[in-house]
C-alpha cells in the first residue's frame, strides 16, 4: 500500500501534481493507515500514466489537435 507522498517519491515528482490526478481522475484510495489514504500498485501504474499523459500533452500542445482549429 502506498502513500500519496510515497507514490510522488517513486514518481520523482510534487505531491500537488499526485494529488490533482487522483482528484481529477476520481482515483479511489485502497484504505486508510492512519489519517493517510493509501493506493494499490495498480493505482501508482494509473497515476503514473495519466502524469506521463500529462506531460506529452504540455511539451506538445497542439497534439490532437486540428491545425485549423480555432478558424
Amino acid at each position: 500500500m502506498l502513500t500519496v507522498g510515497e507514490i510522488a517519491r517513486r514518481l520523482d515528482t510534487k505531491i500537488h501534481r499526485i494529488e490533482y490526478i487522483i482528484r481529477s481522475r476520481k482515483i479511489e484510495a485502497t484504505g486508510w493507515a492512519g489519517h493517510a489514504r493509501v493506493f494499490s500498485q495498480a493505482s501508482l501504474d494509473r497515476i503514473a500514466s495519466e502524469l506521463s499523459r500529462m506531460d506529452t500533452e504540455r511539451s506538445n500542445p497542439n497534439s490532437g489537435r486540428s491545425a485549423h482549429a480555432g478558424r
